[in-house]
């Protein structure tokens, strides 16, 4: 199985450690993949020009994830500033707007494209900026799209044509909005749907059916980076063949170990 990530790249900075971790929806979903057992894995995104940038491609040199086609502009990386509560969530407390993710979009070209049909999906996020390049980026690859808390239908209804796996987070739902918006969903074409809901189990929709999560105790350092190894694990199991309670359960376990850690998938560094 091979994937391939486009979009966003950042670093969380810890304020109370004094530390900064790769990370950014893409880049952790490309490293989990290669975690959980992808063969061929590819990044492409605008990675600037300052010491966290380079940070981050050494971070993906280590995990054997490549990204050969990105682009690199002058400026410097997106760094939001995170906070944790007493049960390990990540608060995130802002950052500088100045960033070469803020300012630039990514646009494919003709040798983007052809290489990209190289792998078997492609997954994006909200925060990558991607929307315009998603209706050439579905006629060469499945994509997955990663929504986020952006929940509005008329937004997903924008861009659902050219998404096959889509996920969402829906934790500031209630059980009976969520209901609705699971309803809402199934109006389309996705073939399959994933609701995460923060310590709640996640609820997956396929073929109109709901499949639940079913989670295990852990003890939770960091949830950062968490919902983007449910997705990797999610992709690279169901994607090889496994059955949908299987891929979600080989999800779960990649998710727990990512609350193991600090960070994305690790990589401290001093601010």
């Amino acid at each position: 199985m091979n994937l391939i990530a486009i979009g966003d790249n950042v670093v969380d900075c810890y304020l109370d450690q004094k530390k900064y971790y790769p990370g950014g929806n893409c880049v952790n979903v490309a490293v989990n993949a290669k975690r959980n057992g992808a063969e061929n894995v590819a990044y492409i995104g605008i990675f600037a020009t300052d010491d966290k940038a380079k940070h981050i491609k050494y971070a993906l040199e280590m995990e054997s994830v490549t990204f050969n086609l990105s682009r690199t502009a002058e400026g410097i990386s997106g760094q939001p500033g995170v906070s944790l509560t007493e049960e390990g969530d990540r608060v995130f407390v802002g950052g500088p707007k100045n960033t070469v993710q803020h300012n630039l979009k990514l646009q494919l070209i003709k040798e983007d494209l052809e290489y990209i049909s190289n792998f078997d999906v492609c997954h994006v996020s909200c925060y990558s900026s991607m929307e315009e390049e998603l209706e050439k980026l579905s006629k060469t690859i499945d994509v997955s799209y990663d929504f986020s808390d952006k929940l509005q239908i008329e937004y997903v209804k924008k861009i659902a044509s050219y998404i096959k796996y889509a996920f969402f987070s829906a934790a500031e739902l209630s059980n009976e909005e969520l209901e609705v918006f699971i309803n809402q969903i199934k109006e389309f074409d996705f073939e399959v749907a994933a609701f995460t809901r923060g310590s709640s189990p996640a609820l997956f929709l396929k073929d109109k059916k709901v499949f639940s999560q079913n989670l295990k105790p852990i003890t939770v350092v960091d949830t950062m980076g968490a919902g983007d190894s449910l997705i990797a694990g999610f992709l690279v199991n169901y994607l090889q063949g496994d059955s949908m309670e299987t891929a979600i359960e080989k999800g779960t376990e990649s998710a727990a170990r990512t609350c193991t850690v600090y960070g994305g998938f690790g990589y401290p560094k001093e601010l």
